[in-house]
C-alpha cells in the first residue's frame, strides 16, 4: 500500500474558497480523499466544489467565529481522518495604528476560529483515532517583519497551539503539525503587491533562490502530513520558503 495516498480518508479543509485552501481541496480529492470544504464566500466555495474529484465531497458555507454556525456545521460533519486549517488573512499595520477592531479581525481569523473549530470537533468527537491535523502557518511566525506585529504574532500563537494539540491527543494517535510557508502566489500575494510598490516587491522576490511558491507547493506538503506517511511526525513545523531564509542570495 502506498502510504502517501489518501484513499477513503475524509478531510476537512477550511478557507477553501481561495488560495492554498482551494488548491488543497482539489489536490486532496485528486489523491483519493473525500473532501469537506468550508468558507464564508458561498459563490467562491461553489467554484472550488465544482473542481473536486469524486462523489463524496461536501461543502458548508459558515463563519467559524459564529458559535452557533460553527456548532451546527460540526454536528453535520461525518467522522474525520484529517483537518487542514487554511483560513487566514494578512493585514500589515504599524504598531501605533493597531486598533481593537483590526486586532480582533486578524487574530479572529488566523487563530481564534481554528482554536474554536478544534474545540467543537473534539467536543463532538468528530476526529478519528490516528487522524492528522495540519495548520497553515508562515515563516513570519519565527521571522517577523516591520508592520507584521499582528500577522506574525497570530501565526506564532498557532504554532504553539499546534504543539499542545499534539500533546493532548497523542494517546489517540492524532498528530498535529504546521506548514510555515514564505510568499506564495495566492490572492494574499496579489494584495501584498498592491499594498507595496512594484519595485519593492520585485526586490523582495529576488531573495527567493527557487522563486516564489505556488499553492501546490504547500498542498503537496499538506498531503504528506495528512497521509499515513507522516504517522511518526507530530508537533513539528515544516518550513517551505524556496530558500528565502538562506539569505545573501
Amino acid at each position: 500500500m502506498n502510504p502517501f495516498q489518501l484513499n477513503n480518508k475524509t478531510i476537512l479543509v477550511t478557507g477553501a474558497s481561495s488560495g492554498i485552501g482551494k488548491q488543497a481541496a482539489i489536490s486532496i480529492s485528486e489523491m483519493g480523499g473525500n473532501v469537506i470544504i468550508t468558507g464564508r464566500d458561498q459563490k467562491r466555495l461553489n467554484e472550488t466544489f465544482q473542481l473536486l474529484k469524486g462523489k463524496n465531497n461536501i461543502q458548508f458555507s459558515a463563519d467559524l467565529l459564529d458559535q452557533e454556525e460553527l456548532k451546527n456545521m460540526v454536528e453535520q460533519l461525518p467522522q474525520l481522518d484529517g483537518v487542514f486549517n487554511c483560513a487566514g488573512i494578512v493585514k500589515p499595520f504599524p504598531i501605533k495604528f493597531i486598533s481593537k477592531e483590526v486586532l480582533d479581525e486578524v487574530f479572529g481569523i488566523n487563530y481564534n476560529a481554528q482554536v474554536l473549530l478544534m474545540a467543537q470537533l473534539t467536543r463532538q468527537k468528530k476526529i478519528n483515532k490516528n487522524a492528522s491535523i495540519v495548520f497553515s502557518s508562515s515563516i513570519a511566525a519565527a521571522h517577523p517583519y516591520k508592520g507584521g506585529a499582528l500577522y506574525s504574532s497570530s501565526k506564532a500563537a498557532l504554532e504553539t497551539y499546534s504543539k499542545v494539540v499534539a500533546l493532548e491527543f497523542s494517546t489517540l494517535g492524532i498528530r498535529s503539525n504546521c506548514i510555515a510557508s514564505a510568499m506564495v502566489k495566492t490572492p494574499m500575494f496579489d494584495t501584498a503587491e498592491h499594498q507595496g510598490t512594484k519595485e519593492r516587491m520585485d526586490e523582495h522576490i529576488k531573495k527567493y533562490p527557487l522563486g516564489v511558491g505556488l499553492p501546490s507547493d504547500v498542498t503537496n506538503a499538506a498531503i504528506f502530513l495528512l497521509s499515513d506517511a507522516s504517522r511518526w511526525m507530530t508537533g513539528q513545523t515544516i518550513t517551505l520558503d524556496g530558500g528565502f531564509l538562506l539569505g545573501d542570495f
